[in-house]
């Protein structure tokens, strides 16, 4: 299992859009994903629970992967944050 501290830096935060481009990012892989704020965390493969985190612009959150492509699903994940989700800002 691998973990990371990841910022949110689009300007929508992880919005439905941002949220269902995780998910279709995180069903890519075999590996379980965790998305943790704060004391709740949940599913990296379930768009409700991603939504319920309401992660703001500045929010930081924590990526676990545990499985056989673990590395690459974290950083996957780290890449397409780190682009904004594909949003202009």
């Amino acid at each position: 299992m691998i973990r990371k501290e990841l910022e949110i830096i689009n300007k929508l935060g992880l919005h439905a859009r941002a949220a269902a481009k995780l998910v279709k990012c995180a069903d890519s892989f075999a590996s379980e994903i965790r998305v943790t704020r704060g004391e709740q965390s949940v599913n990296g493969k379930s768009i409700m629970g991603l939504m319920m985190l309401a992660a703001s612009q500045g929010t930081r959150i924590i990526v676990e992967t545990d499985g056989t492509d673990e590395q690459e699903a974290l950083a996957a994940i780290e890449q397409l944050i780190g682009e904004r989700f594909g949003e202009p800002e």
